[in-house]
């Protein structure tokens, strides 16, 4: 880490990872932060020379020029300019760009990667630096080339045939169409019934309950389709003896599951916190760059969040290990350090799994210091990256084949089980989430003591009657499992796959579920019909298969990106020709006759002639949402207000338009007072839909926050609280944060 010139030059994404690393690497550095990205591909063109082999044009974004120059006149007077961007594709194309942005090309410059901000990580990155990897760059700039080839020509295209804003993605539209057949599967699923039949047994004192299964001595499955069958094997039941004819006992041990990857992190805060895979993502990038702990300045908590590999550094495994042995006991330590095999295809990126960068921080150590999201989020992952190291989980499994034999007709096999456990091992820290509550249940009470031979007592028969049940709708943690498994994708485009299906308005949820919306069926009916091969599950994982090969340096890129977009150009060609999309109806137009069809605009569906542009006549469709009563007057006649929907949000409109124009913003109220004026603070919008909450007496006072203003004052100095996460709040007038107050 030699310096020529007085310091160094060190370049990272973000000031808060850039205030970590200055912490550790002291006054002869100086660190700056790039802000993000620093070139892309312009935003209101294509950007790629198709005729030319696919050249990208790269423009340094407009809001990164201060950072830029910043960067510049510091590297003049740096003696080397060390590329400390995060160890990923993403990253090495940041420093990449960087490097031509800021005209470093002439200088001495490095390239360093750590995967955890620790000072041992760090200090030995800027021991060991390295050249830019070309092939990362490559691959990452093959993968946006692709991207903005697919969405630059099937975005216009959605807007020609249904309306503007609408989007397509190479990953995203394969996303929606597993959440669109999903929920055909649903619709047409027609249920079928059955019945079951269990029997509670008793050996003197102690009961259990038995389930039939089948005939003695028959192989077959038995299946009860009615309550007339039932009913007849409950008569059977009822007049049986009952006898126990074999009993088996076994040990079963449960091994504890593997340290956090990017797309299981994502599954359980989903499953266990109720967090977006985006939430998750920007909470633990917090933690990885870095979080004031008093005294001890900016440290990073974890190791890098965007992995798919399930590796932990062996001193890390050793650290895991010394506070098992010292916290749970000699008990709870296996022989021998645990290593897990990723599973993910192709994994590759980061070199190691999620965990925190000491185990011997402790979350409760840290509360003082972190958000409640913060602490809750990191608690997850430490407690399953102690948990990965720790004994397994033993149960003792219990079965018994039990024979009915009726006074009358064949005899009956009931068979009855349990799984008690015996020893929790890892459990005693850590379960894991599931979307089945079924498998949360760690086990059934245990069967008595029974041997072959044992008569039983019958004590009741009860049958039950059940239905087939449809698939169950991704929720966000399943579809990234699926999305995972069938290879489609990176781990860190997850959050932003499912932010955009959000947006764009093609799913909706309902409680934890994805619902495709109608406008998401559409554009998948469309995508499906004109597009076939590039929404195909098949094809975007062997597309991601193409650009780990380039990653991996065995092919290069212009051909990938060749045999992809000369299929798309064809489709495109034949697609053009097809009719906007419109859904008919029986009604005709009043003005010329014609039939009338639903068409999607900006703000949903309409009735419009089938004759447009010749006739425009277009009127709103039954059932959809019609404006609201305000309790307001207009300003402008005093007649009544209704609430409308527009491009930002709702808004007030006299109820006499166009007759009149008078109009208001639609304010809703926290209930929070103003700390300025005392005025109400209400919910705004900004033109890009994020909601911020300000003064109703703007513009007399303009007092705005971007977190929801809680009505409770602050219990320690009466200031206005904000909400903190999920059921956290903190104070903007003095140091004090928790749980929100419930309101008198």
């Amino acid at each position: 880490m030699a310096r020529r010139n007085g310091h160094d030059l060190v370049v990272v994404e973000s000031p808060a990872k850039a205030r970590t690393i200055a912490n550790i690497l002291g006054r002869d550095y100086r660190v700056l932060a790039s802000l993000g990205h620093v070139r892309d591909l312009p935003k209101r063109e294509l950007g790629v020379d198709i005729e030319g082999g696919f050249q990208p044009r790269y423009v340094v974004l407009k809001e990164k020029g201060k950072a830029i120059r910043q960067i510049r006149e510091a590297a003049q007077d740096a003696g080397t300019v060390y590329l400390a961007t995060d160890p990923d594709r993403e990253g090495e194309a940041i420093a990449w760009h960087l490097l031509h942005a800021a005209g470093l090309l002439g200088r001495p410059y490095r390239r360093v990667v750590f995967h955890e901000i620790t000072p041992q990580a760090v200090r030995e990155a800027f021991r060991n630096p390295r050249d830019i990897d070309m092939r990362l760059v490559e691959a990452q700039q093959a993968r946006r080339v692709l991207d903005r080839l697919l969405g630059y020509k099937l975005s216009p295209f959605l807007w020609r045939k249904v309306k503007r804003g609408l989007s397509a993605g190479r990953v995203q539209s394969v996303a929606l169409r597993l959440l669109v057949e999903r929920e055909r599967e649903i619709e047409s699923f027609v249920p079928r019934e059955y019945w079951t039949i269990e029997a509670l047994l008793a050996k003197g004192d102690a009961s259990f309950t038995a389930r039939l299964v089948g005939y003695l001595g028959r192989r077959e499955k038995l299946e009860i389709p009615n309550e007339t069958e039932a009913q007849r094997l409950v008569a059977l039941l009822r007049s049986a003896q009952y006898r126990v004819e074999s009993v088996d006992r076994k040990r079963q041990a449960r091994r504890p599951p593997p340290p956090f990857i990017t797309s299981t992190l994502q599954q359980e805060a989903a499953r266990r916190l109720g967090f977006s895979a985006q939430k998750t993502m920007v909470i633990a990038q917090q933690l990885y760059e870095g979080v004031r702990l008093g005294d001890q300045g900016e440290v990073g908590l974890i190791t890098y969040m965007r992995t798919d590999s399930t590796h932990l550094a062996d001193s890390a495994k050793a650290e895991v290990r010394e506070y098992i042995r010292q916290h749970f006991g000699p008990d709870y330590l296996p022989r021998a350090p645990r290593e897990y095999r990723t599973r993910v295809k192709n994994a590759q990126e980061a070199h190691e799994a999620i965990r925190p960068t000491s185990v011997l921080r402790e979350p409760e150590s840290l509360r003082p210091y972190l958000t409640q999201d913060q602490l809750r989020l990191y608690t997850l992952i430490w407690q399953r990256t102690v948990a990965c190291q720790m004994a397994d989980a033993h149960y003792e499994v219990r079965s018994a084949d039990i024979a009915a034999r009726p006074a009358a007709g064949d005899p009956l096999l009931l068979r009855a089980s349990s799984s008690v456990l015996v020893f929790p091992g890892y459990r005693q820290l850590y379960i894991e989430g599931s979307d089945d509550e079924e498998e949360q249940q760690d086990g059934s009470s245990a069967l008595p003591d029974l041997a072959p031979g044992d008569v039983l007592s019958l004590l009741e028969v009860t049958p039950s009657q059940h239905f087939t049940e449809p698939p169950r709708r991704y929720s966000e943690a399943s579809l990234i499992k699926a999305l995972e498994e069938k290879g489609i994708g990176r781990p860190s485009t997850y959050a932003v796959i499912l932010a955009t299906l959000l947006e764009r308005g093609y799913v909706e949820r309902e409680g934890r579920q994805l619902r495709p919306t109608d406008l998401g069926r559409l554009v998948n009916d469309l995508l499906v019909q004109h597009f076939p091969e590039f929404v195909d599950v098949g094809f975007t994982a062997e597309m991601e298969d193409r650009l780990d090969e380039i990653a991996r340096g065995e092919r290069p890129w212009q051909p990938v990106v060749e045999q992809f977009y000369q299929p798309l150009a064809q489709a495109l060609a034949r697609a053009e020709r097809a009719p906007r999309a419109t859904e008919a109806t029986d009604q005709t137009c009043d003005l010329c006759g014609r039939p009338m069809v639903i068409r999607w605009g900006r703000r949903g569906r309409f009735l419009s002639c089938s004759g447009f542009p010749e006739c425009r006549n277009a009127r709103p469709l039954e059932g959809e949402e019609a404006p609201q009563p305000a309790e307001e007057e207009c300003p402008e006649c005093g007649s009544p207000m209704v609430v409308k929907r527009g491009r930002y949000g709702p808004f007030l409109a006299c109820s006499r338009y166009p007759a009149c124009r008078g109009r208001r913003p639609y304010l809703v109220s926290t209930g929070a007072a103003c700390p300025r004026c005392g005025g109400d603070l209400v919910e705004r919008r900004t033109r890009r839909g994020r909601s911020f909450y300000g003064c109703s007496r703007y513009p007399q006072c303009d007092f705005v926050v971007w977190r929801r203003p809680l009505p409770t004052p602050c219990p320690q100095c009466g200031g206005l609280l904000l909400a903190d996460g999920r059921e956290g709040a903190r104070c903007t007038a003095c140091s004090w944060s928790g749980s929100a107050p419930v309101p008198a």
